[in-house]
C-alpha cells in the first residue's frame, strides 16, 4: 500500500526536525527513562582502541565512512535524507509498563540499538519519497562480544515483546507488534525484526501504522545497524537489498586495509 505524503499529516502526531547530513542524521533527544548503564556494552578502553580482541586493527573512521551504502546502491526512488523522519518522533517516542519492551522503544528512538559507540562510527540516511519511507545505515567499529550480546537480546523480543501497548507523548496510545524479520545468512551473526507500531490519536482519526525493519550484522568485529521505516509498507526488498551491499562493501574496505598495512 502506498501512502501520499498529503495523506499522513496527522495534528499533534507529526513533528518538525532537525536538518541533518549523509554522514549522519541528528539524533532525538533521549526519553526520560533510558537504558541503564548495566544494559549497554561498556566503551572501549585507551588501551583496545588500537585493534580488538581479534587481533584484527580497529575500523578507522575513513573505513567506516567508505563502508557506508548510497542512493545509488538502491536507486529510484532513494536519495539522500535531509531530515529525520517525520514519524519518528510521533511514534517512537513512547512509554510502556514492560521493561524489556522500553528498552526496544528507546533504543529505537535514540539509534542506539548497539548502545553507546565503542569506537568509530559512520551513519547515512536515505528517504524514498514515494512510500514516506526512511532508511538509516550506520557502520560501527566494535567488538565481537558486544554485538553477539545485543544480538542475543534482539532475538528474545518476538517473545517477550511480541505484542504489547505504549503511549506516545504525541499520538495516544499505540499497539506495537515484534516479530523475527527472518534474514538471509548476512555477515557471520545476524538478527532483524520487522516491528509495527499502529496509533489512533482519537476516534475521529484514522490510525496511523509506522512498519519498521530492523537489522544488525555482525562482520567480524564490526557490525552493521541498519533501521528502515515507512508509514504503511515499506518497499520490497529494501532491507535485504540495503545489507547484501553492505556486508560485501564492509568486507571490501577491511581487505583493502590489510592490503595497505
Amino acid at each position: 500500500m502506498r501512502v501520499t505524503a498529503s495523506g499522513l499529516v496527522m495534528a499533534g502526531l507529526l513533528t518538525a526536525v532537525t536538518a541533518c547530513t549523509a554522514a549522519g542524521p541528528p539524533k532525538a533527544d533521549a526519553p526520560a527513562s533510558a537504558p541503564t548503564a548495566a544494559e549497554r556494552p561498556a566503551p572501549a578502553s585507551p588501551a583496545a582502541s588500537p585493534g580488538t580482541g581479534t587481533g584484527t586493527p580497529t575500523l578507522t573512521p575513513e573505513q567506516a565512512q567508505a563502508a557506508l551504502i548510497g542512493e545509488s546502491d538502491l536507486g529510484v526512488p532513494w536519495t539522500a535524507a535531509d531530515s529525520t523522519a517525520t514519524w519518528h518522533d510521533g511514534l517512537l517516542k513512547a512509554a510502556t509498563g514492560q521493561p524489556g519492551c522500553q528498552r526496544l522503544l528507546e533504543a529505537l528512538y535514540t539509534d542506539e540499538l548497539l548502545g553507546a559507540p565503542a569506537g568509530p562510527q559512520a551513519v547515512t540516511a536515505l528517504d524514498d519519497g514515494d512510500d514516506s519511507a526512511q532508511l538509516r545505515y550506520q557502520v560501527d567499529a566494535s567488538r565481537s562480544a558486544d554485538v553477539d550480546r545485543t544480538l542475543a537480546w534482539l532475538r528474545t523480543l518476538p517473545s517477550t515483546c511480541g505484542q504489547f501497548t505504549a503511549q506516545t507523548t504525541a499520538a495516544g496510545t499505540e499497539a506495537v507488534q515484534v516479530a523475527d524479520a527472518g534474514l538471509r545468512d548476512f555477515g557471520d551473526a545476524r538478527q532483524g525484526l520487522r516491528i509495527t507500531l499502529t496509533a489512533q490519536p482519537s476516534a475521529a482519526d484514522d490510525p496511523t501504522t509506522l512498519t519498521l525493519d530492523v537489522a544488525v550484522v555482525r562482520v567480524g568485529d564490526d557490525a552493521i545497524v541498519l533501521t528502515a521505516g515507512a508509514l504503511g509498507t515499506l518497499p520490497d526488498d529494501t532491507t535485504e537489498q540495503a545489507l547484501d551491499v553492505g556486508v560485501r562493501r564492509l568486507a571490501q574496505v577491511r581487505e583493502q586495509g590489510r592490503a595497505q598495512a
